[in-house]
């Protein structure tokens, strides 16, 4: 069973700041790490290709910087992976991520099965792995819990829906995205990490795609505009109450009258 991992290199914080102008993040200097719910996507894939033989990849969208997470991903057992990088892909929203990772898709071959994380930590959309999904023509589900079954031609998944659990067959090849603790990811290894020290890192550009159209990449291929971008604020006000039980209760009920909660 050949399998692609898609994996992103996400903020290490909450503390990041927006371009007020472009409306993207501002990464440069911020501490990342693989994006969580990946973590688990891959070691699904590991678990399968240790049950059914075969190879994984791994393939990523970013700044050069991004190859720490191939990196990290050849230390946990992945066999090849990819980098899709260049400034015309800067900026873009899910739809136009979604086209650019899915023309990269198409350059490193044919797949079985293409596995995403539910989502993003600094996204959280969950919209890339079935639009990836609709461009490639290949049927997808989200929200895998478990997987069931492997047979020859296709797979039996537990789908996270919003009332039930639901069981669903679909046919090879395919994509799934999964939930979070679908399987405990393993660490890196250090063997694995001196071993693919110098492992190659394929980098695609938008002259390596089939589809050169710089109008449907980055800023230019995102329908999504961003109107207005603003920290949250923050409230730190605070008031210290002492007295007895009845005191306090009333003093309660009184504050909650003012804030108008009751």
């Amino acid at each position: 069973m050949d399998i692609l991992v898609c994996i992103k290199q996400v903020p290490d914080t909450s503390k990041v700041e927006v371009d007020p102008v472009t409306g993207v993040l501002k990464r440069d200097g911020v501490d990342s790490k693989m994006n969580p719910y990946d973590l688990y996507a891959l070691e699904t894939a590991l678990k399968m290709k240790e049950q059914q033989g075969g190879s994984v990849k791994v393939i990523s969208m970013g700044p050069p910087q991004a190859k720490e997470v191939i990196k990290e991903a050849y230390m946990m057992g992945a066999d090849d992976g990819a980098l899709i990088t260049d400034r015309k892909f800067a900026g873009a929203d899910v739809l136009a991520t979604s086209y650019t990772i899915s023309q990269g898709v198409r350059k490193m071959g044919n797949f079985d099965l293409i596995l995403c994380g539910k989502q993003t930590t600094d996204g959280d959309t969950a919209q890339v792995g079935p639009e990836m999904g609709e461009y490639l023509g290949i049927p997808h589900i989200t929200n895998v819990l478990k997987i069931v079954e492997i047979k020859e031609k296709s797979i039996i998944v537990e789908m996270d829906m919003p009332d039930t659990i639901e069981v669903a067959e679909i046919r090879f090849p395919c994509l799934i995205t999964v939930e979070k603790d679908i399987f405990q990811p393993r660490l890196p290894s250090y063997k694995r990490k001196l071993e693919a020290k110098d492992k190659e890192i394929k980098i695609l550009t938008i002259n390596d795609f089939e589809d050169k159209d710089e109008m449907k990449y980055g800023l230019n291929g995102s329908p999504t505009q961003v109107e207005r971008i603003f920290p949250p604020s923050v409230n730190n006000d605070r008031e210290i109450w002492t007295g007895t039980g009845e005191k306090l209760s009333l003093q309660m009920a009184s504050k909650l009258k003012e804030l108008k909660f009751i």
